[in-house]
């Protein structure tokens, strides 16, 4: 009867209080909002701004590489100006021809001139007749043999200087005249002839310095310098020594005798004019909007890709700031919307990629180095982006799988097909060769296979490279075979690299190859070997565990290979204490008889730390020592915990006996190998009991411990599904079967 007090509820009440569970899309948004995924958000947000910068995601992209032949004629889409290299040269050329050249003046040969002229007119004027300086006035006479002096002509002309000289204060004059009228020769200098040609610099003005002093320069003019045929000379001794009977004989004896006092300071010259090339200013030409920069059906040329590529920067400079902003945002966002559609894809097939932080990580700048290193090899001359790109889908797919790998390598594919310009036919080509790869990485047992994958996938980018020519008509030239022979060779370089690297991606990403798994389960690994020794009960055990859970896994597409060789290390903690487990013992000895229940089981559950203990010390794979962890998950010791139940209810204590003392400490199966390798070490254990184990009572040991565990939780955590637990059933059943098939019982040999 309800309480009389109680308040009286009106009709939907009920109805209206109730809360619907949260549906897959709540669900899946408030697992956003919680730390950990805020923490994997914040790492792929930075990963994307990476992306965006590494592709230039703000430019547009050229879109033309060397030896593409473009489909119609390439014109300059905006006035703009380029650098003209032949105008450049010719300024500079000019510049150099305005360079003064640099000289250096020794006027000591003039001194010494000077000194002996003074000399050889004393010994004429000293002579004490004319016949005794006879030899040395010929030397003042015209050489000329067209305009020879008389002798008599010869005498008065010797006659008139002796007498213009005849007194000391006449020669102290001269000797002064002659110093006044070397003075501008010693301090200019002289010279023969300029050596520069009139492209090689001035012809009119020089610069003179004194030896030792070349930071004191002049500007001299050429023809201040130049000795030449002239009366220069002459008329500067007539015009100090007035009259002109002595500074005709002496301007002829100085003419054929000036030597040269200036030589070319090449160092200083050479500076003068790289410093004068360097000082022009690039020169510019400027090219039309619609310029024909490169006609339709011809290769492109270094030249003329160089054309394109100031045009592009040109056009990119011109953009206005809202399109900038615009293509940035949009690319920003393509991006952020790729790798959302990656992560869902990843935490819908396998999220324990995105649950584990580290392999998170590593996938994410695995994926950053990808696309920078695309990007930096799509261009020529090297055009290698299926290099890294190979190389990161095989390498996802041995490190993952197949379909994310496929997944990741069409994003990166497409960022950078938006971000360089990569055309349909190469984005077909990268795409085909990529697909090819990773479709062909599986079951990878030696290393030839993976260059196997790459020698089909070279094959098969070489054929689409002549495939998509054809389809684009394009003519069967000599740079449509480079272009194919390049991207057959990038193709099995990259398989190359993937096989050298193995031990070091295995590593890095934490996984084990077919491979490895293979070079762990030879028999002669030192573990192995002393297992047989130490306890050969456990070994036959997991010899015949690793046989029937490797079908097992195969039957629902698990890895039946990883399976059987964690299968032969699960046990190997049995080594420290092989006496205790049954399968090793001898006789009817059983050292359990001695210990309580609770001691006994302590001695079990350890098995599992002394094995994953065992397993870190020889350097085993972290996927070996999870099997080794988890092959028992948290299930109940049932013997020691029955046992421990009825020594309790015999001794009349109250107290009941506290299960989780008698449960291993776990973790529970993580992974559907886990969860076979389990089911099949149980019923493998059990089946050891069966006193006739006919395929009827096989198939109800395998169902109930199978239900057992299901009911227990512990394939809870490891994603088997009820089907695929049905289908491990059946084929544990079946290998079971063929283990304890009947025999023929032979009759007995008759006496005689």
């Amino acid at each position: 009867m309800p309480s009389p007090t109680a308040p009286k509820k009106k009709p939907g009440t009920r109805v209206t209080s109730l809360e619907m569970p949260p549906n897959y899309w709540q669900r899946f948004l408030r697992s956003l909002m919680n730390t950990e995924a805020l923490k994997r958000i914040g790492l792929a947000w930075v990963a994307a701004v990476a992306i965006w910068l590494i592709v230039g995601g703000s430019r547009p992209p050229l879109g033309y590489r060397l030896e593409y032949a473009p489909p119609r004629d390439v014109v300059s889409r905006i006035e703009y100006k380029e650098s003209d290299p032949e105008a450049t040269a010719e300024a500079r050329r000019q510049a150099r021809r305005q360079v003064r050249f640099i000289y250096t003046n020794d006027p000591e040969p003039l001194t010494q001139l000077r000194a002996a002229l003074q000399r050889r007119v004393v010994e004429l004027t000293s002579a004490a007749v004319p016949a005794d300086a006879q030899a040395e006035w010929a030397e003042f006479m015209p050489q000329d043999p067209k305009t020879p002096f008389t002798a008599d002509e010869s005498a008065a002309a010797y006659k008139r200087f002796r007498d213009a000289l005849a007194t000391p204060e006449a020669i102290e004059r001269f000797n002064a005249a002659l110093a006044k009228a070397f003075e501008p020769l010693e301090h200019h200098g002289l010279l023969d002839k300029l050596p520069q040609e009139p492209n090689e610099g001035d012809q009119e003005v020089i610069y003179v310095h004194r030896v030792g002093v070349p930071d004191q320069r002049e500007l001299v003019n050429v023809t201040d310098v130049i000795i030449g045929d002239d009366s220069r000379f002459e008329k500067r001794l007539a015009d100090v020594l007035v009259t002109p009977d002595i500074a005709v004989p002496a301007a002829r004896w100085l003419r054929s005798r000036l030597p040269n006092t200036l030589t070319i300071d090449a160092d200083a010259t050479r500076r003068a004019q790289v410093e004068a090339e360097e000082g022009v200013e690039q020169q510019f030409k400027t090219i039309p909007a619609g310029d024909l920069l490169a006609p339709f059906g011809h290769p492109l040329t270094a030249e003329r890709l160089d054309q394109l590529v100031k045009e592009q920067r040109a056009f990119v400079a011109s953009i206005p700031t809202y399109q900038w902003l615009a293509r940035s945002v949009l690319m920003f966002c393509g991006i952020v919307g790729l790798f959302v559609l990656c992560a869902y894809f990843i935490w819908r097939r396998d999220h324990r990629v995105i649950d584990s932080m580290q392999r998170l990580s590593v996938l994410l700048v695995f994926v950053v180095l990808t696309v920078a290193a695309a990007r930096w090899a799509y261009f020529d001359p090297w055009q290698a982006e299926l290099l890294p790109l190979v190389f990161f889908g095989v390498t996802t797919a041995i490190a993952y799988r197949q379909g994310i790998a496929l997944l990741l390598s069409a994003a990166i594919t497409l960022v950078l097909s938006f971000a360089l310009g990569m055309r349909l036919d190469e984005w077909v080509i990268v795409m085909g060769t990529l697909a090819t790869a990773i479709l062909f990485v599986s079951d990878i047992r030696s290393r030839s296979k993976l260059i196997k994958v790459g020698l089909v996938a070279a094959v098969f980018a070489a054929l689409t490279t002549f495939g998509v020519a054809v389809l684009k008509e394009q003519p069967f030239t000599s740079a449509l075979l480079t272009s194919a022979s390049r991207n057959a060779a990038w193709t099995l370089a990259a398989s190359f690299l993937v096989t050298g690297l193995l031990p070091v991606i295995e590593k890095v990403f934490s996984v084990l190859t077919q491979i490895s798994l293979l070079e762990l389960g030879d028999v002669a690994h030192p573990l192995l070997q002393e297992l047989v020794r130490r306890a050969p009960g456990t070994y036959n055990h997991s010899i015949n565990v690793a046989s029937i859970a490797e079908a097992a896994a195969q039957s629902i597409g698990a890895n039946g290979l990883l399976v059987r060789v964690g299968a032969y290390f699960h046990d190997i903690g049995k080594i420290l204490k092989p006496g205790y487990f049954v399968e090793n013992q001898v006789g009817n000895v059983n050292r359990h008889e001695s210990l309580m229940p609770a001691m006994s089981t302590l001695i079990i559950i350890a098995h599992i730390k002394d094995g994953a203990d065992l397993a870190r010390q020889h350097h085993l794979p972290r996927p070996i020592v999870d099997l080794i962890e988890q092959h028992h998950g948290t299930t109940l010791v049932e013997y020691f915990y029955q046992l421990a139940s009825q020594q309790s209810q015999s001794a009349g204590a109250g107290d009941k006996v506290e299960e989780s003392t008698y449960r291993y400490p776990g973790p529970k199966p993580q992974t559907k190998e886990a969860g076979v390798l389990m089911l099949a070490d149980a019923v493998e254990g059990a089946s050891r009991t069966l006193v006739e184990p006919t395929p009827a009572r096989i198939e109800s040991l395998v169902e109930s411990i199978g239900m057992k565990r299901l009911l227990d939780g512990q394939f809870d955590e490891c994603g088997l599904s009820l089907r695929e637990l049905r289908t491990i059933q059946d084929s544990v059943i079946k290998s079971l079967t063929a283990i304890y098939h009947a025999r023929v019982k032979y009759p007995e040999p008759q006496t005689a």
